[in-house]
């Protein structure tokens, strides 16, 4: 049997899933007109017009408290605009340092984080998940999705490392999955976020499992969803992934991704708690009800001030407009930032190209009519290159690695379709990148 953990074989595997490893510098590609355009001031609504009136218009309309917006290009400082305060009643102005919950803007640090560790040979992208954590070698699968959970067939195939990176395992998720499969989830504390400490009606009041292992542990126990490697279907193999990431390394989770990634980063203002001398940072969320925007968890008693069951590496981070930007330069530099090297070139770009197994079905899906990377939507056709996630108060972020742009959007309601904020971001940035070549 082939150890799919060796070091050469894995970067092997790396190399296979490269298509764009020979390409030339990313910068390259850009309009050197677009490029002049940008200025890191300290508020560039003049250069992205288009994206300072969805700000403006948003925050008078008082759909939210506040918005911020960082965009940089390259290796350059990002340039930020800011709309509102930090909250309703907050006299603080929101800006580049504000704090927001990020939510699944944290699978694609939790991808990288895995990426490391396949570069390196301690996981291979093909491996099977039953290397690690043995209790996954024999699945069973519903025959109807969301269906009964007792009318089981086996697996077919093994879960893969691939597989949890792409939301191709076929496991389930609370706030996707309806019927018995949501209840026994529940039921077994596979609840892999938070929102608030009040008692809020339609909020789940049910308790997480108080450690990824025993979260990987139940999670074992139950029926997938899926046969691996057929549907993407948005689950919680990013929080399964954490646990992964500890097997593998011998380190805790959250240890790892502030040793490995956010130390090295520079990225400071990012945690699974907020300290709580920084609570002064931190905004408020909110559900806009009826014109109203009925506060959710306000910063001065947020649940984020808690220390969280576990770490959850699908959606538990908090961050800052500034620090995230650090990620996705670190990113659009294809590892490097500040002249450090946070990844190999090629884990980066093996990270943000199509890892889906082929035959992946993806109609209907947020993966509908593109690929998925490791832990965020990679653009195909007219989008190639690009790489990102949105998370579920309203945040959205995406690095361009054709042409090394990053943009990021921050602001805090729940639940994220309650407006467009996730189309209307990257279309407002598209709009201004088409003025800004036609003027240069």
């Amino acid at each position: 049997m082939r150890d799919l953990t060796d070091p050469a074989l894995s970067r092997r595997v790396l190399l296979r899933n490269s298509a764009a490893l020979a390409a030339g510098a990313a910068l390259g590609a850009v309009p050197l007109g677009a490029r002049r355009a940008f200025a890191a001031d300290a508020d560039i609504a003049g250069q992205w017009p288009n994206v300072a009136a969805m700000l403006e218009k948003y925050v008078s309309d008082r759909k939210v408290a506040g918005m911020t917006a960082a965009i940089g290009w390259g290796a350059k400082a990002p340039g930020f605009m800011m709309r509102g305060k930090e909250g309703l009643d907050d006299p603080d102005a929101v800006g580049p340092d504000s704090l927001f919950r990020i939510y699944s803007m944290t699978k694609p640090v939790t991808g990288m984080a895995a990426m490391i560790l396949i570069d390196e040979g301690k996981l291979g992208l093909d491996q099977p998940l039953a290397d690690l954590l043995p209790k996954f070698a024999k699945m069973q699968v519903q025959v109807t999705p969301d269906g009964s959970i007792t009318d089981l067939k086996p697996a077919t195939t093994a879960i893969t490392i691939r597989h949890l990176l792409t939301h191709t395992a076929g496991l389930g998720y609370t706030i996707v999955q309806k019927g018995p499969i949501k209840k026994a989830y529940e039921a077994a504390g596979l609840i892999p976020g938070q929102i608030s400490r009040l008692a809020l009606p339609g909020l789940d009041s049910s308790k997480p499992v108080g450690s990824l292992a025993l979260f990987a542990d139940r999670l074992a126990a139950m029926p997938l969803v899926y046969q691996p490697g057929t549907q993407w279907s948005y689950s919680v193999a990013l929080d399964l992934l954490g646990r992964v990431i500890e097997v593998a390394s011998g380190r805790p989770f959250d240890r790892f991704l502030h040793e490995r990634i956010f130390g090295p980063t520079g990225m400071t203002s990012t945690w699974f708690q907020v300290p709580a001398s920084e609570q002064h940072r931190l905004t408020g969320n909110y559900s806009p009800q009826m014109g109203l925007l009925i506060p959710l968890d306000p910063p001065r008693s947020s649940i984020y001030l808690g220390k969280p069951a576990f770490p959850f590496g699908g959606a538990g981070l908090v961050s800052s407009p500034r620090d995230y930007d650090r990620f996705l330069e670190m990113l659009a530099g294809y590892g490097k930032i500040g002249g450090k090297r946070v990844m190999s070139e090629l884990a980066v770009r093996v990270g943000t190209s199509n890892l889906l197994p082929e035959g992946t079905k993806t109609a209907g899906t947020f993966a509908d009519g593109a690929g998925f990377g490791a832990g965020g939507r990679v653009g195909l056709g007219g989008d190639a290159g690009t790489y990102g996630w949105g998370g579920a108060a309203g945040t959205v972020a995406f690095v361009n690695m054709k042409y090394g742009l990053r943009a990021s959007l921050f602001t805090q309601y729940m639940p994220s379709e309650a407006y467009p904020v996730h189309t209307e971001f990257p279309k407002a940035i598209q709009a201004d990148l088409a003025a800004q070549r036609t003027r240069g």
